[in-house]
């Protein structure tokens, strides 16, 4: 009798060799199983009772409540008057403090302040870091001085002037170049002067006079004076002016209006 032909023997092959492979899904060759709907339920239970636990401990619960309110940062402001003026809900839920509006109070009844950070530290503190503004001219206000900062804000009136910051004296109220310009343009280049000065010049300044924008006078202890003229290329001046008080120790007037061609006189 005749074997089993090629094409038989190539069928009986393809047979055994698709019995020898396991189906396709799980491990076993048995079919992919996905989680019960008991195993999700409780997968959904447990998300659900971790979401309330967490919830309670950060709003419900008594152990993260605000229970101190540290200020920093403060020199010229006392630690008690950042606190009154933030008013931070003591015993509030850290967690829904609203620090945005906490900074804002500190900056609108204290002006004084230039920046503050309001910070969560968990788990019971909120700390107030503090930035004050620096006086870097004074205006004279009746008997009392008002404080004007590095970006001609005037932020302060104080009864006495602090040490060390110039007397800022604009031009007269009848003055032409006053009624043109407006006080505020005359102080912002004041301002800006008194930020291109050499550090040892600051130091000395007593008044800065602002007759016009590009008429501003310096006075400096040990009766010098420094024409500086408008506030225009204030490096250069500067830079000229350290050179020609070196050069001229004992001169009493420095005139850098034209940095260029600059002058001393006196003595």
């Amino acid at each position: 009798m005749a074997g089993p032909t090629t094409a038989q023997r190539g069928a009986r092959q393809a047979q055994g060799s698709s019995a020898a492979r396991p189906p396709h899904g799980g491990p076993s060759g048995g079919p992919l199983r996905l989680p019960g709907r008991g195993v999700l339920l409780l997968l959904l239970g447990l998300a659900v009772v971790l979401t309330a636990v967490g919830t309670w401990l950060l709003y419900g619960s008594s152990w993260l409540r605000v229970e101190q309110v540290k200020p920093s940062g403060t020199q010229v402001l006392t630690p008690d008057e950042v606190l009154a003026a933030a008013a931070v809900p003591v015993g509030a839920p850290l967690i829904s403090v609203d620090t945005d509006a906490i900074e804002d109070r500190l900056r609108r009844k204290l002006p004084r302040i230039d920046s503050v950070e309001v910070i969560r530290s968990w788990p019971h503190g909120i700390d107030l870091e503090v930035t004050e503004r620096k006086p870097v001219l004074l205006l004279e206000k009746g008997a009392k001085f008002v404080e004007v900062d590095d970006e001609g804000v005037r932020f302060a009136t104080v009864s006495e002037a602090p040490e060390g910051v110039p007397l800022l004296e604009l031009a007269s109220g009848r003055s032409p170049s006053l009624h043109r310009f407006g006080a505020d343009r005359l102080l912002s280049e004041a301002v800006r002067v008194m930020g291109d000065l050499p550090r040892s010049v600051a130091r000395d300044t007593l008044t800065v006079q602002a007759a016009s924008y590009d008429s501003i006078t310096l006075e400096l202890d040990g009766d010098r004076t420094v024409v500086w003229g408008s506030a225009g290329q204030g490096a250069a001046k500067a830079r000229t002016l350290k050179a020609l008080m070196k050069a001229v120790p004992g001169a009493g007037r420095f005139n850098v209006s034209a940095p260029t061609a600059p002058a001393a006189s006196g003595s």
